[in-house]
């Protein structure tokens, strides 16, 4: 029963008066024989739907009676239409039970166009170069219109140019000077732009005269633009212009203020028609037209105004209104537009008559007193000449008993001991209701702890365990009475018995800042905790845990961070109140960055930095450390400053020990007890002055070359080092005892070694050598004086008792005795075949020449060389390699595994003619591909090898010469197999098993 009536309560209250949603609105419809049926809408909302009327130029149409109309819904179909009998001011009228609202007034007109009258046009005689106008007499029109003219019957429209012009305001065709090729029949066509009808005139015939040619005049302005013409905001203006004269005139546009005319600007039709588009302010002003000819000129010229058209529109309208009995209504609306409109007040369609309790000025509508006939829809018309705006508004006068229905007293309210209640009595009544409370069938009157307030809510201060129990607000009018109750508890206050404290942490560690509370029992205390003031969202912070239970929700903050420093709130929400603690946490860390560094007073080895300190984090900086890179260095290194330790209240440090003529780039690094800071922005990169070069080149040396040379090397000075540009070495010698220094310049910052060259230097004479520095701003040091040998001289004798041997087909080794210790370094062996040579360096007493041609006479000698150059050959003497060793590998392997042990047998290699005689045979063998290798010789061609079981084996076997080793015989894979076994395998050489 209780749903049924609130829901009947709720429809009741949703119904509502009529509500336009859709308008008539000034129309003009295209009319032609096609168009049966016009369509003006309007739409509202309303409960219940409301029913539509419709009133044309103020009567009522009667869609019932008359034909011509009928309603669709809530819009009006014109059958039929007619120009004349349909056109005029339609209006749209809605009503329900709630009132009646008209809409806004919407002129409704139609576009036509009728036949020209066929009566034949009078002949228009005309001299040749003579003007002449042919007038066009459009007939009745409604709607944009465009003229053209057709001659002869042609097809196609006559075309317009700088001699003939078709007025779109008249419709009438001017030519300037008449030609002979003019004279023919000219019709007049007519076109509707909306119906897109066209109609044409009767022909009007012209005869052109040859008798007599009319003389040249100046021009004539037959067409032209009104002196003063009103343009609005966005509009498109069109202003015509042509002339009559002969010779032809030509049309020229221009402003009269002097300036040039804007680029949106068309001219077409020969320059007679000039178009602006969208006018703007800047676009008013006065336009002349000139035309000329040779026989003169005239200017046409009219004042464009900019009309800034404000429209009509509202800045205030009316709301609905649902009030008492008795009460006052007060309503205002306000719209703005040129000119100032003014106001008139509808009451269900009806003008609204100002007597007695009902007052109207202008916008403002007041109803003192007002009773339920008051009810209706209510409307603020707003007029100018433009037109005119309405705003609408429905008045519910509301007579009723109270009703607690909607807002009952709160059932149960709890608070907690000592606090302040608010009990709320808001029935719904009209007249409104006067409240009173009871408790315990005792009438509440205000005292120092409780008041009734003047819109019947109850308050109550200082709250004690005594207050709690039932409350019974009654509410009268003249209508009738109405209760409604609550019930209040009363609990015990929420208090936080170990608050969060202020404390100090260092970045990384990890604290709990405590919050418990006590409470009532039967409450439940929810925690929340505030960084900074916003809410803590533990399920995305890694850094924040609430941990304990019940009365208990500390904050664990893990890792903690500089961004971790602020105010932390506990707030503690029961049933019945809230309370919070707050403390501050300081977070200590490294200093952050120092800011602004600049860099001044540049010198050669020294500079001024000067910077800003950064946030020091809870922690004074207790000293800043200085680093530069340079492009020569590896990463930051820190510098030399003065004073030695900047301490942390100074920001400024002389930077010492520099490098002239380097580019350097400074950063700053702050330091305090909890450590090392973020460096600073890197400075702007600077180059340090030049300056004499301070270093010299090290480790000078020299000695060797060639017979006459004195050889002088040295340790580039690195580049950093050099101090400034052109930087070269200045080498200074002289021998031994001499106290004349030989000076040269070497101007490469490169350079490492000079020699210098004079036959008449002894060999292994000493000099003493000295190396210096200079760049474009002087010398710098030398080095320390060292004592260097010249060249040594060639050999002058060769190597004695040289002999030597054929070791194989491809190898000769050589002996000799050795020339004086000392006098030589290598020796050189130098062996012919025939007309070829070959050399050997070697440094010891004996060479092994390999690579060499089988039986084949070698010519051989052996020299000595040093750093000066070559000695004298030995005497040569011939050696002949030997036979190669024969090709042919050893041929029907047998072999057989029997325990441990493989027994091998193979053929004789019988050697040919020109190979080397077989001597033995040579047996290598190895445990698969990666096993150590071992050789076996043997003078017989069977062998026993000694090898474990359960292995595979490679073995080959090969020929033995004094040529050297035979062809090998391939490998032959011996599988790992039981030792029970002693088949034999004999294998051809062809159909061994090679890996």
């Amino acid at each position: 029963h209780t749903r049924c009536e609130f829901k009947l309560r709720n429809h009741i209250y949703t119904r509502h008066g009529p509500v336009f949603t859709q308008e008539p609105s000034d129309s003009i419809f295209p009319l032609s024989t096609d168009d049966k049926q016009v369509f003006i809408n309007c739409k509202a909302k309303g409960n219940p739907p409301p029913h539509y009327r419709w009133k044309v130029d103020g009567r009522e149409i009667n869609t019932e009676s008359d034909p011509n109309y009928s309603l669709v819904e809530g819009n009006l179909l014109i059958n039929n239409p007619h120009v004349i009998n349909h056109g005029g001011v339609y209006q749209c009228i809605a009503t329900n039970t709630f009132g009646t609202v008209v809409s806004r007034e919407a002129k409704v007109q139609f576009a036509f166009l009728q036949n020209f009258s066929k009566k034949s046009r009078n002949m228009v005689s005309v001299r040749e170069g003579q003007a002449v106008v042919l007038l066009c007499g459009p007939p009745p029109h409604y709607g944009e219109i465009k003229y053209s003219w057709v001659f002869n019957g042609q097809r196609s429209f006559l075309q317009q140019d700088a001699r003939r012009f078709i007025s779109q305001r008249t419709g009438n065709l001017y030519i300037a000077k008449v030609e002979a090729s003019d004279a023919g029949n000219y019709t007049c066509a007519v076109r509707n732009m909306m119906t897109n009808a066209t109609v044409l005139s009767s022909p009007t015939p012209v005869v052109v005269r040859r008798d007599v040619v009319m003389g040249e005049y100046e021009p004539k302005i037959e067409v032209q633009f009104p002196d003063t013409l009103h343009v609005s905001k966005g509009s498109s203006v069109k202003l015509e212009c042509f002339a009559l004269g002969n010779p032809v005139p030509s049309i020229s546009w221009r402003r009269a203020d002097g300036n040039p005319l804007p680029g949106k600007i068309k001219i077409n039709h020969s320059s007679g028609v000039l178009e602006i588009p969208y006018f703007r302010p800047e676009d008013a002003g006065v336009y002349e037209c000139v035309a000329e000819n040779s026989r003169g000129r005239n200017i046409a010229r009219g004042q464009l105004i900019f009309h800034n058209v404000e429209h009509l529109h509202w800045v205030q309208t009316l709301k609905d209104a649902h009030m008492a009995i008795d009460a006052n209504l007060q309503w205002e609306c306000k719209a703005i537009g040129k000119p100032r409109p003014i106001y008139r007040w509808l009451k269900n369609g009806q003008p609204l008559t100002a007597e007695g309790r009902i007052h109207a000025e202008a916008g403002r509508l007041t109803i003192s007193r007002i009773s339920l006939l008051d009810s209706g829809m209510y409307q603020c018309v707003a007029d100018n000449e433009h037109g005119a705006v309405y705003a609408s508004a429905e008045l519910k006068v509301v007579a009723s008993p109270p009703d607690f229905t909607r807002r009952p007293v709160k059932k149960s309210t709890v608070i907690q001991r000592g606090g302040e209640v608010v009990l709320e009595c808001r029935p719904h009544a009209s007249p409104r209701a006067t409240i009173s409370w009871w408790r315990g069938g005792e009438l509440l009157k205000d005292s120092k702890r409780q008041t009734i307030m003047e819109d019947g809510t109850l308050r109550i201060a200082n709250i004690s365990k005594s207050d709690e129990g039932r409350y019974i607000c009654v509410a009268r009018n003249h209508f009738g009475t109405s209760s409604s109750s609550g019930t209040l508890v009363v609990k015990e206050p929420t208090k936080i018995v170990v608050p969060p404290l202020s404390l100090d942490a260092t970045v990384g560690q990890s604290l709990v800042l405590p919050c418990q509370v006590s409470s009532d029992t039967s409450l439940s205390p929810i925690f929340k905790w505030f960084f900074n003031g916003k809410a803590i969202d533990f399920s995305r912070q890694e850094h924040f845990e609430m941990i304990g239970l019940g009365f208990a929700g500390d904050l664990m903050v893990r890792n903690i961070q500089l961004k971790h420093s602020g105010k932390y709130v506990c707030m503690v929400h029961t049933e019945v109140d809230t309370v919070s603690a707050a403390a501050d946490l300081i977070v200590r860390g490294p200093p952050s960055a120092p800011e602004g560094l600049v860099v001044t007073d540049i010198t050669d080895t020294t500079v001024q930095l000067s910077w800003g300190s950064g946030p020091d984090n809870h922690s004074p900086v207790t000293m800043y450390m200085v680093q530069a890179r340079t492009p020569f260095s590896i990463g930051w290194q820190t510098v030399r400053t003065v004073p030695d330790s900047v301490p942390g209240q100074m920001m400024h440090a002389t930077v010492t020990d520099l490098n002239p003529w380097v580019d350097y780039e400074f950063r700053v690094v702050a330091i305090n007890s909890v450590g090392v800071g973020e460096p600073s922005t890197p400075s702007k990169q600077i180059r340090t002055k030049a300056a004499v070069p301070k270093v010299a080149p090290v480790n000078v040396s020299g000695g060797g070359g060639a017979r006459g040379e004195l050889v002088i090397i040295w340790e580039p000075v690195p580049e950093e080092q050099q101090s400034g540009e052109d930087f070269g070495y200045v080498v200074a010698f002289r021998p031994l005892g001499s106290s004349t220094w030989i000076q040269t310049v070497l101007a490469s910052p490169d350079a490492s070694r000079y020699i210098y060259r004079n036959d008449s230097i002894a060999p292994l004479s000493q000099f003493e050598v000295k190396v210096g520095v200079y760049n474009i701003l002087g010398e710098g040091q030398f080095s320390q004086v060292v004592r260097v040998f010249s060249a040594e001289e060639e050999p002058s004798k060769a190597p004695s008792r040289v002999w030597g041997h054929a070791v194989s087909a491809s190898e000769i080794e050589v002996y000799w005795e050795p020339i004086l210790p000392g006098s030589s370094t290598e020796k050189i062996i130098e062996g012919f075949q025939q007309s070829e040579a070959d050399r050997v360096r070697v440094i010891n007493t004996t060479a092994l020449l390999s690579g060499l041609k089988s039986s084949t006479v070698y010519l051989i000698s052996v020299r000595a060389q040093n750093s000066a150059g070559l000695g004298p050959c030995s005497p040569a003497f011939n050696i002949t390699t030997k036979k190669p060793p024969p090709s042919q590998p050893p041929g029907n392997i047998e072999w057989n595994l029997t325990n441990s042990k493989v027994f091998l047998n193979w053929e004789h290699v019988k050697a040919m003619e020109n190979e080397s005689e077989v001597t033995g045979y040579k047996v290598v063998y190895r445990q698969n591909w990666h096993g150590r290798t071992t050789v076996l010789e043997t003078s017989k061609t069977s062998v026993e090898l000694q090898i474990p079981s359960g292995e595979d084996y490679l073995i080959e076997i090969k020929a033995l010469t004094k040529g050297g080793d035979g062809t090998s015989s391939g490998h032959i894979r011996i599988p790992k197999m039981s030792t029970s076994q002693k088949d034999w395998n004999q294998l051809e050489t062809a159909s061994l098993s090679k890996v």
